[in-house]
């Protein structure tokens, strides 16, 4: 019988082990956790009227907040006026005039109508796009020159992806290609 008291201690013994190595792990896990919290403090609050400055820190967290929320208002905008355009929009849809004047202004109406809200559609992709490069750190800096934008030129235009130089670049790239 004293041989298998032993064995159950040695069984006992090992599992105690096996248990106490997890435990360990996520502690440390646990400390790191809070080393990061410690480093981030958080997310940043800014108020609704404030405006980045140049003398801040080039695109800190409170640049990205700002843009991000004005961002994400713009879009908000966009989906809302483009839901009622469509909606009430598509209401006029049943009357037929026998004036054929009539039929062609009213035709003509539509068609800049839904040419407006393509245009209102690619914004909001633009302004999608540029919400991802917030999340991945890129945002405010020339995707062909990686150089700042500037927070005049972001301000003006939040979606703006190059510099106003290298902007100029592409418009006159297109120029060309479209003349071929």
């Amino acid at each position: 019988m004293p041989k298998t008291s032993k064995v159950k201690k040695k069984v006992l013994k090992t599992k105690v082990k096996t248990v106490s190595k997890p435990k360990s792990k996520i502690i440390s896990k646990a400390k790191e956790i809070n080393k990061a919290k410690e480093i981030n403090k958080g997310p940043v609050k800014i108020s609704k009227n404030y405006i980045p400055k140049d003398t801040e820190k080039y695109m800190c967290e409170k640049h990205k907040v700002f843009f991000r929320m004005r961002l994400t208002e713009w879009k908000k905008e966009l989906v809302k006026a483009n839901n009622e355009a469509l909606y009430f929009g598509s209401m006029d849809d049943n009357s037929i005039s026998a004036d054929v004047v009539d039929q062609a202004s009213s035709y003509t109406d539509k068609n800049v109508e839904m040419k407006a809200i393509n245009r209102q559609i690619k914004l909001i992709s633009e302004i999608d796009k540029a919400l991802a490069r917030i999340r991945e750190g890129i945002y405010g800096y020339c995707l062909d020159t990686a150089e700042p934008i500037g927070l005049k030129r972001l301000i003006a235009r939040p979606v703006a992806k190059y510099t106003i130089a290298a902007q100029e670049k592409h418009e006159k790239n297109e120029k060309v290609h479209a003349d071929d």
